[in-house]
C-alpha cells in the first residue's frame, strides 16, 4: 500500500472518530467529563372526571422537546384503560379508552423533563387564519379595536402587543369590554389577530415551581412574526413579549389540552418536583429516535452495557502495549497478555491482583518444572498446566474464604487459559534463556499490566470510551501510526553508550 493511501486511511479514521464524538456531545448533550449533574423536572398530571356508565375516550396533549427542555421519560397509570400515543404536526397526544366505566375516574401521566439550554424547538407550521364573523354590534367594536392597535404598531409582534394592552391593560375601553362578554381574553386576542390577517394561536404552558401541587396550565399567545420568520410568545394579560425561563410549553398546536368523551366534570391538575441527577443517567433515559447517528451502547440492555463498558477499555490497554513495546522496547511474555491481566486487576483491585498473580505464577512454575521431567507432549502438558492453574485458584479462593479475606475471592477473575500459557512460556524461557530473561519478560509484563490498569481504570477514560464510540476510531488511527514506526527503541539506545564514552575527551 502506498504511503498516501495509508495516511488517507489514518486521516479518515481520525476525522470520522472526532466527528462522531462531537456529534454525540452536541446533539445528545453527552458531557466530556464524568460526574456532571443535570437538572430534571418531574411533572405529574392527574386527570379526574365522572364516567357516565358507558364507553370513555380521553385525549391529553403531551409536551415535546422544546427550547430549554427535553423529554427524558414518560409513564402512565390507568388501570383497565387502553393507551395509545400519537403525534402529528400539532404535537403529541395520549389517548385512553375503555369500553365501560362509571363513577369517579382518575388517570395519571408523569414525565421527566431535562433542563437543556442547548435544546431547540422543532420547526412549527404556521396555523391557518380562523376568521369567523361577528354579529352586530360586536363587528363594529372588533374593527375599531383592530384599527386602533394597527395604527400604533410597526409589525405583527407590536400589533399583538398593542391589541393585548387595549383588551387587558389600563387602556381597556368600551369596545374591549363589550367583546369580552363573548370571548375569553386570550381567545379574543387570537380571534382579532386572525381577523387582521395575522397568524396566531393560543397555547398552554406550565410555570415550573419546585414542590408545587394542584397547578393549572396558563394560556399564552403565539404570534407568527412575518418579518423575522419566527414565533413570538406574548403574555395575554400584560402584553409582555418573550417566554419566562420557568415556563415549559405543554401544548403548542392550538387545540384543547384535555378532551373527554363519555364523562363530565373533567379537569387536569399538575404537580412538579425538581432534582439533579448525573448527566450519564439523563443520557441513558433520553427518549430519542433510534438512528444510525445515535448509535450508542445505551440502547442495549443493562447487562450488555456492563459487558461492553469493560470490552471498550481493551483498545486503551492495546495502545499502552504498543507504546511500551514499539517506542520503549519493553519485553513482555506474550503480546497482549498484560491487557488481559490488567482487566483482571480492574475486578480484583491492584494490590490483590498483583499478589494473586505472583503466587499463581510462582506455584505454577514449580509444578510445571516437575511436569517437564515426565516428557509429555505439548498438548497434554499445557492441559495439565491449565488444570493445575484451576486447582491453585480454587485452593486460594477457599483459603481466603476460610480466613475471612473477601478480597482473595476475586482471583477467580484471572484468565485461566492465559495464565496457563504464561506459565508454559516462562518455563520454556527458563530452560532456554535462563532465569534472567524470565525476570525481564515477567517484570515487563507486570509493569505493562499495571500501566494499562491505571489507564483503563481512570474514570475519565472509562466515561469517554463508553459514551463516545468514535474514540475507538481515533485509537485505531494512533495505533496504525505507531505501527509505522521503524526507529530505535529507547531501551536499545544504551547499546550506543560505549561509543559516547569513547568520544569523551581524555
Amino acid at each position: 500500500m502506498s504511503r498516501l493511501a495509508f495516511y488517507l486511511i489514518v486521516g479518515f479514521l481520525l476525522l470520522a472518530g472526532i466527528a462522531a464524538s462531537v456529534h454525540r456531545h452536541v446533539q445528545f448533550e453527552i458531557p466530556w467529563t464524568p460526574g456532571e449533574q443535570r437538572q430534571v423536572w418531574e411533572i405529574e398530571a392527574v386527570i379526574t372526571f365522572n364516567a357516565q356508565n358507558g364507553p370513555v375516550q380521553v385525549d391529553l396533549a403531551l409536551p415535546s422537546d422544546q427550547a430549554g427542555y427535553r423529554v427524558l421519560t414518560e409513564n402512565t397509570a390507568s388501570s383497565g384503560y387502553g393507551l395509545a400515543y400519537s403525534a402529528d404536526e400539532l404535537g403529541r397526544q395520549a389517548q385512553w379508552t375503555i369500553r365501560d366505566a362509571a363513577g369517579s375516574q382518575q388517570l395519571y401521566y408523569s414525565v421527566q423533563m431535562l433542563v437543556s439550554p442547548d435544546a431547540r424547538a422543532p420547526a412549527q407550521t404556521p396555523p391557518g387564519l380562523s376568521t369567523s364573523s361577528w354579529e352586530a354590534p360586536y363587528d363594529t367594536a372588533a374593527e375599531q379595536l383592530i384599527e386602533r392597535a394597527w395604527a400604533r404598531s410597526a409589525d405583527n409582534a407590536t400589533f399583538a402587543r398593542e391589541l393585548i394592552l387595549d383588551i387587558n391593560g389600563e387602556r381597556q375601553a368600551e369596545n374591549a369590554r363589550l367583546l369580552l362578554t363573548q370571548e375569553e381574553p386570550s381567545a379574543l386576542v387570537v380571534r382579532l389577530l386572525n381577523q387582521a390577517g395575522v397568524q396566531a394561536r393560543e397555547i398552554s404552558g406550565l410555570m415550573l415551581e419546585d414542590a408545587r401541587r394542584r397547578q393549572s396550565l396558563t394560556s399564552w399567545i403565539q404570534v407568527f412574526d412575518e418579518p423575522g420568520e419566527q414565533w413570538a410568545i406574548f403574555n395575554p394579560t400584560t402584553g409582555e413579549r418573550g417566554r419566562p425561563d420557568n415556563l415549559m410549553l405543554w401544548e403548542t398546536g392550538g387545540r384543547a389540552v384535555l378532551e373527554v368523551q363519555g364523562g363530565t366534570n373533567s379537569q387536569v391538575s399538575f404537580s412538579m418536583l425538581t432534582h439533579n441527577q448525573p448527566a450519564s443517567a439523563a443520557v441513558r433515559n433520553h427518549r430519542s429516535d433510534s438512528t444510525l447517528l445515535n448509535f450508542s451502547i445505551h440502547s442495549l440492555p443493562l447487562e450488555e452495557q456492563a459487558l461492553f463498558q469493560t470490552i471498550l477499555l481493551i483498545p486503551i490497554g492495546a495502545l499502552i502495549v504498543v507504546l511500551l513495546r514499539v517506542f520503549i522496547g519493553v519485553k513482555t511474555s506474550g503480546t497482549f497478555m498484560p491487557v488481559l491481566i490488567a482487566l483482571a486487576f480492574i475486578q480484583t483491585t491492584l494490590l490483590t491482583g498483583l499478589i494473586g498473580f505472583l503466587l499463581i505464577v510462582a506455584m505454577g512454575l514449580v509444578i510445571r518444572n516437575y511436569l517437564s521431567h515426565l516428557n509429555l507432549l505439548l498438548v497434554a502438558r499445557v492441559s495439565a498446566v491449565i488444570i493445575t492453574v484451576i486447582a491453585i485458584i480454587a485452593a486460594f479462593t477457599v483459603l481466603a474464604y476460610r480466613m475471612g479475606l473477601s478480597a482473595g475471592l476475586t482471583v477467580t477473575f484471572f484468565p485461566m487459559i492465559i495464565l496457563a500459557w504464561t506459565i508454559e512460556r516462562m518455563s520454556i524461557l527458563w530452560e532456554e534463556e535462563g532465569p534472567k530473561e524470565v525476570l525481564v519478560q515477567g517484570g515487563g509484563s507486570l509493569v505493562t499490566a499495571v500501566l494499562a490498569y491505571l489507564a483503563m481504570d481512570n474514570p475519565w477514560i472509562r466515561h469517554i470510551t463508553f459514551n463516545f464510540l468514535g474514540v475507538q476510531l481515533i485509537l485505531m488511527a494512533f495505533i496504525l501510526l505507531l505501527g509505522n514506526y521503524t526507529g530505535y527503541r529507547l531501551l536499545e539506545l544504551r547499546r550506543f553508550k560505549p561509543i559516547t564514552e569513547d568520544e569523551k575527551p581524555s
